[in-house]
């Protein structure tokens, strides 16, 4: 049976759409007591990879469930631009790869996020604090371990991406494959 497309949103989209912004804050919550050391990026690097564009949705919607959860205020602003930047460096990554080189370049970009998360965060102090642009820096420096911890967390849990996205492929989407025949 041939399905029609008849809106922007699959009834599969809309839940995995619902249900992923919900695991990016349960997981950030209870990992909480140790730091930098959350799923989250991993999602976003799952949704990106599946979903691609329309990955924005869920990710937007864990930032606003982030900042009703914890509270609106001056730390959730770079969350604005912080995630979109991990999914911008995951769509660079091909959609048609090997399962090796899925493995490592989707590892490879999450890693790379957590090195660089306090640098991204950096820039937006400048403009929500006292900070002065010259001394960006040196805040950047302060936080190096945090970045260096957040950075070998994201690459450990980064393996766990495209084992994930292999499953929801086949779950997901191979049943269509299925039902167009």
């Amino acid at each position: 049976m041939k399905q029609t497309k008849t809106s922007f949103l699959t009834l599969e989209e809309v839940v995995l759409f619902g249900l992923f912004p919900a695991l990016m804050l349960g997981t950030q919550m209870a990992l909480s007591a140790l730091p930098n050391f959350h799923l989250t990026g991993v999602f976003i690097v799952i949704l990106t990879r599946l979903f691609r564009g329309k990955a924005l949705i869920p990710l937007y919607v864990y930032v606003l469930l982030a900042g009703f959860y914890i509270g609106f205020n001056i730390w959730w602003i770079p969350y604005l631009y912080i995630w979109t930047a991990l999914w911008a460096m995951a769509m660079l990554i091909p959609k048609k790869l090997s399962k090796k080189w899925e493995y490592i370049l989707c590892t490879a970009v999450c890693g790379l996020h957590g090195f660089l998360f306090g640098s991204l965060w950096a820039l937006s102090q400048p403009l929500l604090t006292d900070l002065p642009w010259k001394s960006i820096h040196l805040y950047i420096l302060s936080g190096l371990s945090f970045d260096i911890a957040h950075g070998i967390s994201n690459t450990v849990l980064g393996t766990l991406i495209s084992p994930i996205c292999r499953t929801l492929r086949h779950v997901s989407f191979h049943r269509k494959k299925k039902d167009s025949d």
